[in-house]
């Protein structure tokens, strides 16, 4: 993984912890994810298309924790113990193997917690602002797409 797309990776859990600080618990859900070098798309199950204000406070957000500068951990623990640690926090919507027996779990502290076999930066200071694209609801699925950019 590049050093960009290490950067854009990150982003995704910031980003999806400014979704859920402004849309809600609704959102917690992760259905996809993706990075190419300094785009990414966070895909979450959602009812409803946010509000021009909400993707603005979406991506005031996620600067703000970035421009923060606050340390993510890693932990890497017995799959038993994460679950007992971080509780349903700990998974999205797509499966980790069941024969997976130690998890990689994210934590940016009060902000997004997820299983994550990626690399990640050190702190979301690292990450560059983040610049969200486009925004698209597929009302059929129920699943709300955030395409963002990362910026030096």
């Amino acid at each position: 993984m590049s050093d960009v797309e290490v950067r854009t990776h990150t982003a995704l859990h910031v980003v999806k912890g400014a979704v859920v600080n402004v849309l809600g618990d609704g959102a917690k859900w992760t259905a996809s994810t993706y990075v190419k070098g300094n785009r990414g798309v966070l895909t979450v199950k959602f009812d409803r298309k946010p509000t021009p204000e909400e993707i603005a406070g979406i991506e005031r957000l996620a600067n703000e924790k970035v421009r923060g500068n606050v340390p993510i951990e890693v932990y890497e623990l017995p799959r038993d113990e994460a679950e007992k640690r971080f509780g349903e926090d700990t998974y999205d919507l797509f499966p980790v193997p069941e024969e997976v027996m130690i998890l990689k779990v994210v934590v940016i502290e009060d902000w997004n917690v997820n299983a994550c076999n990626k690399e990640h930066t050190k702190t979301t200071g690292e990450i560059g602002e983040i610049k969200i694209r486009k925004v698209r609801f597929r009302r059929s699925r129920e699943l709300l797409e955030t395409s963002f950019d990362v910026l030096d």
